[in-house]
């Protein structure tokens, strides 16, 4: 490999890291914001305070239709790869996250190959906190039509799009419905008027915030959080630093012995 090369591949991963830790004070100056809010909420207005919060707990977390496909508890993951698959990559993502889209951009195609090798099962959880914290609709509107093109069975090829063109963390432009339109023209037989419609009609809203509820009651907090067999390896396994190279080594390491999963034939 270069200096050339390696130089980039440090440079994109020095990128991700300092994406993840910057989330990872957002996350916390929001709580704290959010905390101080509640406070003086509670000292002005207790009654009405009761009542909302009262009204938040009563928000049904199971959503009313899911994406075709989805699977664990309440149908809030959309899996890629053989569902047999001897290890599983367990993925939280938001639309909007630029370390997320950094890490899909190096990685992307280290995990997809896996997958079609039959050694891993993609596991995929879309958040959509970003919206949450720096305004506007592009989280939840990316998570919905990504929840659309898992209808279509090209939820990967859509995913990975949607990462090659993702916008600024404080531009909102997947928050214009047309511009997740346009990006499916770049995944075959994808856009059409069942795919237009979904995101336009926001099929999957509370699908999106079922996983989001589900992210809030988790232990994580910001993402990509990233899991091989339930260990976080994201942006570390133990003391060795994830690049591609190693996450096939840990993925091989932890598929020793056993029999790889079964890849479904392309459709034609």
């Amino acid at each position: 490999m270069s200096e050339k090369n390696r130089e980039g591949k440090r440079t994109a991963r020095e990128r991700m890291l300092e994406e993840r830790a910057a989330e990872e004070a957002r996350s916390k100056r929001n709580k704290k914001m959010i905390i101080g809010g509640v406070v003086l909420a509670v000292i002005a207005a207790g009654v009405i305070t009761g009542v909302v919060v009262q009204n938040q707990r009563s928000k049904p977390d199971t959503p009313v239709a899911h994406p075709a496909g989805t699977i664990g508890d309440k149908n809030l993951v959309i899996p890629d790869g053989p569902a047999n698959g001897p290890s599983v990559l367990t993925v939280y993502e938001d639309p909007r996250c630029p370390a997320c889209g950094i890490f899909e951009r190096e990685f992307a195609a280290t995990v997809n190959q896996l997958q079609d090798q039959g050694k891993l099962y993609g596991n995929y959880h879309i958040v959509s906190f970003i919206d949450r914290s720096l305004g506007g609709k592009g989280s939840k509107y990316g998570a919905n039509a990504l929840g659309c093109a898992q209808d279509a069975g090209k939820f990967r090829a859509y995913h990975d799009v949607l990462y090659k063109n993702q916008p600024e963390e404080t531009s909102d432009a997947f928050g214009n419905k047309s511009t997740l339109i346009d990006l499916a023209k770049q995944v075959p037989g994808l856009d059409g008027p069942t795919f237009e419609s979904c995101v336009n009609d926001n099929k999957y809203a509370g699908w999106v915030s079922a996983v989001q509820q589900d992210f809030d009651k988790s232990s994580y907090k910001s993402t990509p959080t990233i899991l091989l067999n339930g260990t976080p390896i994201y942006p570390k396994n133990g003391e060795e630093q994830i690049t591609p190279e190693n996450l096939v080594k840990w993925v091989d390491a932890a598929n020793a012995g056993k029999p790889l999963g079964t890849v479904a034939t392309p459709a034609p």
